[in-house]
């Protein structure tokens, strides 16, 4: 009987400690109706109630591939479609000595003139639009010098009566001349005296108008500079506008005196204009070198070097310009295109292609520059994979794979 109660009493003693402990444990970690701490443990492929797991040992995997690959900027054929980049492969070739300096473009000799007025008097235009750019003809009349007005009188009325004077007076020394009642001389004076204002009244009436004296242009071209306004004032021989044909211009390139040694190695020229982004190169617009000084300017301390070439593209006469003077050539050299080249900070790099869409950034060290292609010093070598156009766009996908993202579990 007594082995009946013992065994009866342990019994209930067990059931009450199994019940306890279940109790404990639900009450601290409901995984029906609630998540720990975030972490949904039905999701994941791991428990962390098994013992012996290793919750690292997964992402430290993870980092040692990522730090394989931490200089390495993906960017997707797609996207390098979209953008239009493109890439070289780089090898040694010939390259040139260049210098570097500043310069204009100017109007080259005889394609340019500057029409004046050949009366005193009131300017009127005769086109509505005499503006800078506008087209003419050759013989095309551009404005009238009206003198009507003038307290001196016309200068027209004035040629035309000194003409018809001067008319009758030879006409007289003809009949005195035949019976020899005036010298040879005084004859031949009022000759020329009638010749002289014969050719001067001439040449005011071919050109009088309703508005006064036409002022045409002598050649075909374009308005360079328009020099007066309606209704000013002007004097014989002063400049009212100035035509040019604009077919030939000249580069004027202010070399500092310290390459003057080296000015009669000069072959061509490549210059940028600062209203386009385009390298203009001499030898491709039929351009020669016509002379360079053989002293400095004593003010500026530059020797000119001066080129001519033809028009055909959109340059502007007058403009200042950056010039790259070339000369000897130099063999294996190492260069690549400007287009290539991204700076930060005053460091200049570029990007070379790993992969089909891996890239790796680059610091290289730059030499000459003929403003399309630069040299490269070091930091390339042949057979480099490069990004010639459309480096920025890799740029920014660089630095966007270097924000930092938040680590999602």
């Amino acid at each position: 009987m007594k082995k009946h109660l013992i065994y009866l009493v342990c019994l209930l003693v067990f059931a009450w400690g199994c019940n306890s402990n279940k109790a404990d444990e639900h009450a601290g970690h409901n995984h029906d109706k609630e998540s720990h701490a975030g972490h949904n443990h039905e999701a994941e492929g791991h428990t962390h109630g098994e013992e012996g797991h290793d919750c690292d040992h997964d992402h430290g995997a993870k980092d040692k591939t990522a730090e394989n690959h931490s200089d390495e900027i993906i960017f997707t054929p797609e996207q390098a479609k979209a953008v239009g980049l493109e890439v070289i492969t780089v090898k040694p070739d010939r390259f040139h000595q260049v210098i570097k300096t500043s310069g204009q473009i100017l109007s080259a000799q005889g394609d340019e003139v500057t029409v004046s007025a050949t009366t005193n008097g009131i300017v009127s235009f005769n086109k509505a639009s005499l503006n800078e750019g506008l087209s003419v003809k050759a013989g095309e009349s551009l404005l009238s010098i009206s003198s009507r007005n003038i307290v001196d009188g016309d200068p027209v009325l004035k040629a035309k009566s000194a003409y018809e004077i001067a008319q009758l007076e030879y006409q007289r020394a003809e009949a005195l001349i035949a019976d020899k009642l005036i010298s040879q001389k005084e004859f031949n004076e009022l000759k020329l005296n009638y010749e002289n204002t014969k050719t001067a009244y001439g040449n005011f009436a071919t050109r009088q108008g309703a508005k006064g004296v036409g002022i045409s242009s002598p050649i075909g071209g374009f308005v360079k500079l328009k020099l007066v306004s309606e209704g000013q004032y002007v004097e014989v021989g002063q400049p009212l506008v100035t035509v040019t044909q604009n077919r030939k211009l000249q580069l004027r390139a202010d070399v500092s005196e310290r390459y003057y040694k080296d000015l009669g190695n000069i072959t061509t020229a490549n210059f940028k204009t600062p209203y386009d982004k385009a390298i203009h190169r001499l030898s491709d617009l039929n351009g020669r070198l016509v002379s360079y000084g053989r002293s400095a300017n004593t003010q500026e301390y530059y020797v000119p070097v001066n080129f001519e070439f033809d028009n055909i593209g959109q340059i502007i006469s007058g403009s200042y310009v950056e010039v790259f003077l070339i000369s000897g050539v130099k063999q294996q050299v190492i260069s690549i295109p400007v287009s290539s080249l991204t700076e930060d900070q005053g460091i200049y790099f570029v990007y070379i292609q790993l992969d089909e869409e891996g890239y790796k950034k680059q610091e290289v060290k730059l030499g000459a520059s003929d403003g399309d292609r630069v040299e490269i010093l070091s930091g390339l070598k042949e057979g480099d994979i490069v990004v010639s156009k459309g480096a920025y766009h890799v740029k920014l996908a660089s630095a966007s794979a270097a924000i930092p993202h938040g680590h999602e579990h």
